[in-house]
Order: structure tokens, then sequence, then C-alpha cells
């Protein structure tokens, strides 16, 4: 049974239900927002604070990239297990446990200890994954139909924005108020209230709402999805857009603008910060274009179309040749068309593996971001040669995102066109 397909007749019973809205699901959707943006800020957060993990784990620029690319191989790991869990044991106790996973790796990676930090970014991987599925799930239970669509797009805003703070908001902190080791205990202790609030508003959910599968057989669903060519036409595509912000950006922007352009550490922090705002604004209007077209291939083109002029106008065009804040602006909000595979995943697999398509993009789509992270940090250290990361060894790792949006865009060509005005002519 999948997410979607999930009857909601039980909790109509137990909740307020007002035109459509299950309002005690839509409380818990509020709080899973905080989830996902505390999960997206502590996803984003080390950027900005490169140099104290290097001196305090005592890593080599390969070695940072490898310690925060673990996140990836259990996020995308448990992306499948958070959809199977929620269709079998609803969203009562799975969500929480899912932040609580991640408040404690958080905690774990401010400790200071190398294989504590390892130990708690594996950790934070596997409660995030919890995150956006969760999200999603509690949307399908929340909202009607009608609005669906805008609370899974205002959802992944929230995230996107969670992604912003974690550089723009950290970085004052980190270097003012507190020290890196705080700011981890804070967001920790944090993530573990909002996982009790959403304990304590989560509706609990009738058996008759969940799978009556074995345990052994809950990941069936993934059967459908995983033998559809097109899912993995649409899951590679969105991954390899998301790699200019989730390795690009998130791990690499901070240094590439002090190291590459000079520029000074707050203001390279503000301009990194622009890709995950640009993304917060670029993923509703992106989605909003789609359904008013009711065409997806055409809005995924263009921006991925805006994703390669951004990434060539930063590694070729001379510094502050364009306005300060444009150019990462305009990479977040082309690469916010990543969002649309997610749509046209779950359009082209049947109605019942809805909620098994959404884990299995993820899977995919951090899959990919767990192998290039580190794989990055390894060529930009081969690039330099052992000494110091410059603007020439940016460039040159930058060919990179530019491959990764050009086979985006070659794979986009042979997903099947899902949008409501071809289901209309046929």
């Amino acid at each position: 049974m999948s997410i979607q397909a999930v009857s909601t007749a039980a909790a109509q019973r137990k909740t307020p239900v007002i035109s459509g809205f299950h309002f005690a699901f839509v409380a818990a959707w509020l709080f899973c927002l905080l989830f996902y943006f505390m999960q997206y800020a502590v996803r984003s957060a080390p950027s900005v604070m490169l140099p104290e993990l290097t001196t305090a784990f005592g890593l080599t620029t390969l070695g940072v990239s490898s310690l925060l690319g673990l996140y990836y191989y259990t996020y995308s790991t448990f992306a499948i297990i958070a959809g199977a869990s929620l269709d079998r044991w609803g969203a009562k106790y799975s969500i929480p446990i899912g932040a609580v996973l991640l408040a404690v790796g958080i905690v774990m990676f401010g400790l200071g200890i190398s294989w504590a930090a390892s130990v708690g970014r594996l950790l934070q991987g596997a409660g995030a994954a919890f995150a956006f599925v969760g999200a999603v799930y509690l949307a399908t239970h929340g909202f009607p139909a009608r609005y669906l669509a805008t609370a899974v797009g205002f959802t992944q805003c929230f995230g996107m924005l969670g992604g912003s703070a974690g550089q723009f908001v950290v970085a004052p902190l980190v270097h003012g108020p507190i020290n890196w080791q705080q700011f981890w205990i804070y967001a920790g202790i944090l993530t573990v209230i909002i996982a009790f609030a959403m304990l304590f508003v989560t509706p609990r959910q009738d058996l008759a709402e969940r799978s009556k599968t074995s345990i052994w057989h809950m990941f069936d669903p993934y059967k459908t999805v995983l033998t559809n060519p097109q899912s993995y036409l649409c899951g590679i595509c969105a991954g390899l857009l998301f790699l200019p912000t989730t390795v690009g950006d998130m791990i690499w922007g901070v240094s590439f603008l002090r190291d590459g352009w000079h520029i000074d550490y707050a203001e390279a922090v503000n301009r990194a910060s622009m890709v995950p705002l640009g993304w917060v604004i670029g993923c509703p209007v992106l989605g909003y274009i789609a359904d008013r077209m009711g065409r997806r291939k055409p809005v995924l083109m263009a921006g991925m179309a805006i994703m390669l002029a951004a990434t060539l106008a930063i590694l070729y065009l001379p510094a502050n040749s364009l306005p300060p804040y444009l150019l990462g602006f305009l990479l977040g909000f082309g690469s916010g068309a990543a969002m649309i595979p997610y749509s046209i995943i779950k359009e082209v697999n049947p109605d019942e593996v809805k909620g098994s398509a959404t884990g299995a993009i993820n899977f995919i789509v951090f899959v990919m971001s767990a192998f290039v992270a580190p794989a990055y940090g390894w060529l930009l250290q081969k690039l330099a040669g052992g000494g110091a990361l410059t603007l020439d060894v940016f460039v040159k790792g930058g060919v990179v995102g530019i491959i990764s949006i050009v086979v985006a865009i070659i794979l986009a060509l042979f997903i099947r066109e899902t949008g409501t005005a071809v289901r209309k002519a046929s």
C-alpha cells in the first residue's frame, strides 16, 4: 500500500475535517516542515566552517569531502526505508524517530572527535531521510487533493530555505557569539524538541490504514517502480541536477568564492547562500508554470538551460563581471527544475506505488551525491597537486558540473511527457 493509496476514513472520524482539510495532520505537517528545515540547515552548514573542520579533525581536502559525503550514503538508503515504514506503521512514531536520529547525529558531529563525527554524519543522513517523505505523507493525509501539489512545493521551499540559512545564518553565529561545536550541540537540542513536538501533535492512525503485509514484503511496491525504465531516467536526471547544489554549493561554494575569487568570508557566505535561496523561489515558480502549461518537459529543459548558462558564467566570466548575487540566484532558480522529475516519476508509475516512487527517486538522487562528493574532493586535490586550491583548480573541476547538466538534458529527451495537456489530448 502506497502513501497516496492509504485510506483516511479512520482519521476523518478522529480529527476535525473542514472542506477536506484534516487539521491534526496539517499541524503535524507544519512541525515536519521544521524537521525538514533543520535537516537542510545541517546539511549545508559545514560549507561555512571547512577550515575549522579541517583543523579539528586533522583532515585533508579529500578527507573533509569524504566525511561530509557520508550523509548521502545513509540518506539514500533510508529514503527507501522511510517510505516503507510510513506505509506500514504510520506517521505517529516513524517521523519522530527519524528526527531523533538526526538530533543524535548532529550532537555527535559537534563533539570534535573524528570517529564520532563520521558516525554522526551517517546518523544525520539516516534521520533526515524521514523529513521529506514524512512531510509528503502528512500532506497527503492533511490536505484535499486540489492543494496537495502546493503543499508539497511549499515543503521543498521550506527545506531549501533551511539550506540557505545553514550558510548565511550559521556563518555569523560560528564566527561570533558561539563556536562551531556549540552550534552543533544547540542544533541537536532544537531538533530533539521538534521530535517530541511531532510525537505529541501527530494523530494516531487506525490499524486499518496500514499495510497488512509482513515486514519482508513491505518493499514489494519498489519492484514496480524499479522495473520501469522511466523511473531511472527521472532519478538519474534529477540526481545530475542536484549535484551543482548538494556538492558544488553546499560543500565547496564558499571555498570557491574565497580561494578562487578571493572574496572575504562574510561576502562569500552571502553569495553562496543565494543558490538555495534561488531554489526556494525557482521550485514553486517552475512547478506552477509546468502545471499551468500542462507540460513538464519544456519547463524542465528551460530550468536546465538556466543552470547551464549560470554555471558557465560562474566558471568562465571574470569575477564580479555581473551583479554579485545574480549568478548564484540564477543557478539555484534553474536547479528548481530538479523537482519536476519528482512529479513525473509519480505520473509514469501506477497510483498504488506513488509513495514508493518518491522513496525510489530520493534513493537514486542521493546515491549519486554520495559517490560524487568524495570523488569531487579527490579530483580537486589531484588538480591542486597537493597544494592550495586556486581559481584554476576550481574551473577545471567545475567541468564536472557542466557535464552533469548536459547529460541531464540528453536524458530528459527520453523522459515521457506526463503533463495534463498531453493526457487530455490522448
